[in-house]
């Protein structure tokens, strides 16, 4: 199947260009775990005793924040966990630099600028700032005040999931340009297939990728009443008005999922690795680990973060496996909706080209985290619902 989609050519480049990220995600996969451990054992003493020594031990930052903080300490909190996750970049820099801007450009498929990276790196990076903040007083300012924290911030927390793609379409414009699609063809033709497929949305907007990369990209932002249909100027320059309304077809399969099953094993997940943080808070200070003598200690948080990749791990084949058969089921409904089998496919084959997508990828990274099936059992699924249906 891969000879109809690439050339001897393609098909060597396209290994060129994947084989170095499945070596990354086979190293990654292993070491992440020991690495996290040895920032718990190793790093985390000296960096908390130099943050103490700067803040002072005994500091607080006001009567205010020493009341939310039960006590005083939270100075040296909020710095640990800034110096702990600027490391944690600091570490990361090298590979996410090397594959996603010096590699990107080897192999033509970005087109961003130096100065583009390192602003979008540093938005990152402020984001990060701010999300430390927040998970110190958040996670470990309750922890400290309420013993049975983790039920009350797992239904808040639950309740943010659902409604956090709320703000899909302001989050992504922090990252891109974006403008409503012109009037024309297009706009009728997807606004008609959402009429048929009884899907209601806000707007269909198109974000200004083309300056960054090479990639095609059509999604749903949003929920309800902020719901946005959003292409790439690049999928409207790349693909005919057919191809771009099936690849719409496909993302309006994902809007009639049933997720109620997929958010209560979400919810349930978190309130468990809340649990076991408390866990962790509770058996750190009765055994004193790296000098720990209370509950909600901030040293734990290099502990927490091994936990969440150990239990990702675990998780992370499970949510992989369902995520592909999400994306053939919205194949399938776009199929049906659409009837277009033989447009769907060159859509996939024009996407599978011009995103560089590996047509047949080892079998243990689609077991281990893949979460769009390849792309030649996708084009053979087409296949089959066209010969079943006489298209």
């Amino acid at each position: 199947m891969s000879v109809d989609i690439f050339t001897p050519a393609e098909l060597a480049e396209n290994d060129a260009y994947h084989l170095p990220g499945y070596v990354l995600l086979a190293v990654t996969t292993i070491l992440s775990p020991i690495i996290s451990w040895v920032l718990a054992r190793y790093v985390t003493p000296p960096v908390y005793r130099w943050c103490e020594r700067i803040i002072g031990s005994r500091a607080s930052l006001s009567p205010a924040f020493e009341r939310v903080w039960k006590g005083p300490g939270m100075g040296t909190a909020l710095l640990f966990s800034f110096i702990f996750f600027q490391l944690l970049e600091v570490l990361n820099l090298p590979t996410s630099f090397y594959f996603g801007f010096i590699r990107e450009h080897q192999y033509g498929m970005s087109n961003q600028s130096f100065g583009r990276y390192a602003l979008d790196w540093l938005k990152s990076d402020l984001i990060t700032v701010a999300s430390v903040g927040a998970l110190t007083l958040g996670l470990y300012g309750l922890a400290r005040r309420m013993r049975h924290w983790w039920w009350i911030l797992g239904i808040v927390a639950g309740l943010a999931m659902l409604s956090s793609t709320l703000i899909d379409p302001i989050r992504n414009s922090v990252y891109v340009d974006q403008e409503p699609l012109a009037d024309g063809e297009l706009r009728t033709r997807i606004i008609e297939t959402m009429r048929k497929a009884n899907i209601d949305f806000n707007n269909i907007v198109v974000e200004k990728t083309s300056g960054k990369s090479v990639r095609v990209q059509a999604y749903f932002a949003g929920e309800g009443p902020t719901r946005t249909i959003v292409l790439n100027d690049v999928i409207i320059d790349k693909m005919t008005i057919d191809e771009v309304v099936n690849a719409i077809g496909h993302e309006a399969g994902h809007v009639h999922e049933s997720r109620g099953l997929r958010r209560a094993g979400a919810f349930f997940s978190l309130i468990a690795f809340l649990g076991g943080i408390e866990w962790l808070f509770r058996i750190s200070a009765r055994r004193k680990w790296l000098g720990i003598t209370e509950r909600a200690d901030i040293r734990t948080l290099p502990m927490i973060l091994l936990m969440f990749e150990l239990a990702t791990t675990v998780a992370e084949p499970i949510g992989a496996f369902v995520s592909r058969q999400g994306e053939l089921a919205a194949d399938r409904f776009s199929l049906n909706l659409i009837k277009q089998p033989e447009v769907f496919e060159s859509m996939m084959v024009k996407a599978a080209r011009i995103n560089k997508m590996d047509p047949a990828p080892p079998r243990w990274r689609v077991w281990l985290d893949l979460d769009h099936p390849p792309v030649t059992e996708r084009i053979e699924a087409v296949r089959a619902w066209a010969k079943e249906n006489g298209e």
